[in-house]
């Protein structure tokens, strides 16, 4: 949500001498190239929209295509099947409403005129049906007042909570309460503090990201919250600057889209509606409000709306529409985005929010498909888009009345596919006076959090055995991320501010903190049991640390980086951070404590990626252990690892470069054209040729995994069901192959791996990345045991976007397949 919220979606379209590929070049109202790049011809889509894409022959936009086959050929079970068939396409067209979605529309419905297209309403599909039924008896006995209350904030502050609708008595229906956020139930006293999403990506545990969601849930029903603004699948992360990765999963379409249906699944099951955000595009905080995204079609199915088609999967009741433009128009009032894409294609059954502040318009919002305006005003009580004004449009005819109910239809339908309509608990707190007076819901939740802090730390390096601890004669802990804000966990508003361990990013997607275990508070405790003793610095003053790390058997050095959303300007940083160093001169710091201690550990808390280049040249540092945004059980998670009570088993959800620029991506000053494409993180290092220092996927353990046994049967070569459902095309998600592989512990603890998969396409299939991740499952293994581990890959796995007939494909010939322990530790290759 805006000064207390969102990201910004953005989709550029910049003026070109020729444009590039997959690019805009034609359409009503556009002004830019209307000639391609050599090997890419302009070719018309629809009235609005033509595109380059390659070749010279003419495109027709898929609208009602069917393929269907019921043939099915299996293959045996061996390292190397036969290859695909000829390419199979899976139509993403309704019958109700054709679409062009080959790029996010340029072109804005004026606010006084009558919507020109039929906007998508919503059929109660799968497993919506009893909740369609229900609102719909409930729509007919509203007069068109009542519904306006139903789709209109009452405005910011205005109510208990961050936003609220207004009550209608005749049908039950209460004010909604809808509340922050992705980690915790912001503004409330004595919830949990859980770690960040990204920690939460860390652990690749599809359990227990599936125990957080359902315990998030349950603290916000506890308090009476209808909507948890969360999980968050953008940003995605294109950018290892971008001030609110941590908020999301990772830099990767797949491991989100997981993250985002466990957590989804698991809010929901616990009686609370979840909100998929921010949709789409949005991959960073500076001018977040006024830039634009221009995203080609293929890198926006295959990347950035990957995930939220997993949420829609999942029935998510909800989805916040983002603060930035794409292609030029708002993306709260962008037909394609939210009709198109969302509502047809995806077949979204939930309804549409705004980001806090980031609705533009009456008419346009209305028919290009926002369902409910949030917070109802601006942050200054001006700018009521809906209420009267929506009234007022339904009467003149700018706004069809079918519009106004279907609208109704899906918010209601969500309050019931929940179960909310009955003994729901009420609000007894309020957000702008401290959060007091709710009851107490966190339960045995710390469990949950303490083992998400744990299984998700990542350890990069381990020297000499430097970890886990053994009862050191004495041990130096140093720097200030050892303890907690001397002020108080809570000392700086919506964390806003690097004073004291990180155990958060800031902004709107924070929590307050019921209580902090600091690292210095659990390792104290547990060096008080084994009689270490302990020496502290708890500045990051460099002579300090020095003198303290020079008394010591083993030096603990703590470093950060942090970042947030850019209403909150922390040390010069308005949300994105203003590089990949660590704060607080981490680089310096580190050097004084090696310099003086020879059994140097590193303990890094970050947001994100930090270029470690100085500190690993250091002979003296052993060991370097990523841990995260950890939430309120930060030092306990730790000690758990560093003394070995738990063997690490965490791995990077991003890329940790050698250098910032070997991303090949940054924040953009203006409008961002996304000219790299599907290639972000891993893919443009796989591609570009580019060592990282630690890739996607990578993290070490206290044991050692073979890998072995690999077997691949490819079971299901047919095009499968058109039905289109929640998700988009059913026959996306069948299981059409399953890869196994044997992972044997042949160290001397128990650990737990993460195996994964990656798929290379064929030659046949257009330029794509080397491998992209599309499985993984983590197996705890005793020592000399082994598991095997199983690998369901969908139809849409082993797909791609196909631009020209707006459609999946899967491409004939053979995919490469890469089993191992992370996108570059491959330990088994076969071919399907």
């Amino acid at each position: 949500m805006s000064q207390f919220a969102v990201l910004a979606l953005l989709f550029t379209g910049e003026a070109l001498a020729q444009g590039a590929a997959y690019s805009q070049c034609g359409g009503q109202g556009w002004s830019g190239a209307t000639t391609c790049v050599s090997g890419y011809t302009c070719v018309k889509q629809n009235d609005y929209y033509s595109q380059c894409i390659p070749g010279t022959a003419s495109t027709t936009v898929a609208t009602t295509t069917r393929v269907t086959s019921t043939t099915t050929s299996k293959a045996t079970t061996t390292q190397t099947t036969s290859s695909a068939p000829a390419s199979t396409t899976l139509s993403t067209s309704t019958t109700t409403r054709p679409v062009s979605t080959t790029l996010l529309t340029t072109t804005r419905t004026s606010a006084t005129t009558s919507a020109s297209a039929t906007p998508s309403g919503g059929s109660g599909s799968g497993a919506w049906s009893s909740a369609y039924s229900k609102a719909k008896i409930a729509l007919a006995k509203l007069s068109n007042a009542d519904k306006i209350k139903i789709v209109t904030g009452v405005g910011w502050t205005k109510g208990p909570c961050v936003g609220n609708t207004g009550a209608v008595s005749s049908i039950g229906y209460p004010s909604l309460c809808l509340q922050d956020g992705p980690l915790g139930v912001r503004y409330v006293q004595g919830v949990t503090a859980f770690p960040a999403g990204v920690q939460a990506a860390s652990t690749w545990d599809t359990g227990l990201i599936y125990s957080r969601g359902n315990a998030l849930g349950a603290e916000a029903k506890g308090v009476g919250v209808h909507v948890q603004l969360g999980p968050v699948a953008g940003p995605l992360g294109k950018n290892a600057a971008g001030g609110r990765n941590w908020e999301g999963f990772a830099a990767d379409p797949y491991l989100t889209g997981i993250a985002m249906a466990q957590t989804i699944s698991g809010m929901q099951a616990a009686g609370v509606q979840a909100c998929a955000k921010h949709y789409i595009g949005n991959e960073q905080e500076k001018n977040r409000e006024t830039m634009s995204s221009s995203i080609d079609d293929r890198t926006v199915h295959e990347l950035y709306l990957w995930p939220f088609a997993d949420a829609v999967k999942a029935n998510v009741a909800s989805v916040m529409c983002s603060y930035n433009k794409l292609n030029g128009t708002y993306a709260c009032e962008d037909d394609k985005a939210l009709n198109g894409l969302l509502k047809s294609e995806l077949n979204f059954q939930g309804y549409v929010m705004s980001d806090w502040n980031a609705q533009h318009s009456t008419n346009a919002a209305a028919n290009s498909g926002l369902d409910m305006s949030m917070p109802g005003t601006d942050f200054n009580g001006q700018n009521v888009y809906y209420g009267q004004a929506l009234l007022n449009s339904i009467s003149s005819g700018a706004v069809p009345q079918s519009r106004l109910d279907d609208m109704v239809t899906r918010i209601l339908a969500s309050w019931y596919f929940v179960g909310q309509d009955s003994g729901y608990p009420s609000v007894t707190w309020s957000s702008w006076n401290g959060g007091t007076g709710a009851p107490s819901v966190s339960g045995t939740h710390s469990t949950v959090a303490r083992q998400i802090a744990r299984d998700g730390i990542v350890l990069l390096k381990n020297s000499n055995k430097a970890l886990p601890l053994s009862k050191p004669a004495s041990i130096a802990l140093i720097g200030q991320d050892a303890i907690v804000n001397p002020g108080g966990a809570n000392a700086c508003k919506d964390r806003g501010c690097n004073t004291g361990t990180l155990a958060m990013g800031w902004g709107s997607g924070t929590a307050d903190f019921p209580y902090l275990i600091a690292p210095a508070d659990a390792i104290k405790k547990q060096a008080s049991s084994d009689g270490t003793k302990v020496i502290l610095s708890t500045t990051d003053d460099t002579t300090a640390a020095a003198s303290a790390a020079s008394q010591a058997a083993t030096a603990i050095v703590f470093i950060t980086a942090d970042a947030g959303e850019e209403y909150i300007v922390v040390e010069g940083a308005a949300g994105d951070r203003l590089d990949l160093n660590p704060w607080h001169s981490g680089n310096a710091l580190v050097t004084a404590v090696a310099n003086a201690n020879k059994n140097t550990i590193v303990v890094v808390h970050s947001v994100g990626p930090v270029i470690l280049e100085t500190i690993l040249a250091l002979p003296n540092v052993q060991a370097v252990v990523w841990a995260g945004i950890p939430g309120q059980e930060s030092g306990n998670g730790l000690t758990d690892i560093l003394y070995g009570s738990t063997s690490p088993s965490g791995k990077l959800p991003y890329t940790i470069a050698k250098s910032a620029s070997d991303y090949g991506t940054s924040i953009s000053s203006g409008d961002d054209n996304f000219s790299e494409g599907l290639y972000i993180d891993y893919r443009h290092f796989d591609k570009a040729g580019i060592t990282p220092r630690y890739e996607f996927g990578f993290g070490l353990s206290y044991t050692t995994f073979d890998y072995s046994g690999l077997t691949l049967l490819y079971t299901d070569k047919t095009s499968g069901s058109s039905t289109v459902a929640p998700g988009g095309v059913s026959g996306l998600y069948d299981t059409v192959a399953t890869v196994t592989a044997v992972v044997a512990n042949n160290g001397t603890v128990t650990g737990a791996e993460v195996a994964q998969l990656y798929i290379g396409l064929p030659s046949s299939a257009p330029a794509s990345p080397p491998k992209q991740l599309r499985g993984f499952q983590k197996v705890s293994v005793a020592s000399g045991a082994s598991a095997t581990v199983t690998f369901n890959l969908r139809r849409k796995d082993l797909s791609y976007w196909d631009v020209g007939s707006q459609a999946w494909k899967v491409p004939s010939g053979t995919f490469n397949v890469y089993v191992g322990a992370s996108s570059r530790d491959i330990r088994l290759t076969g071919s399907l």
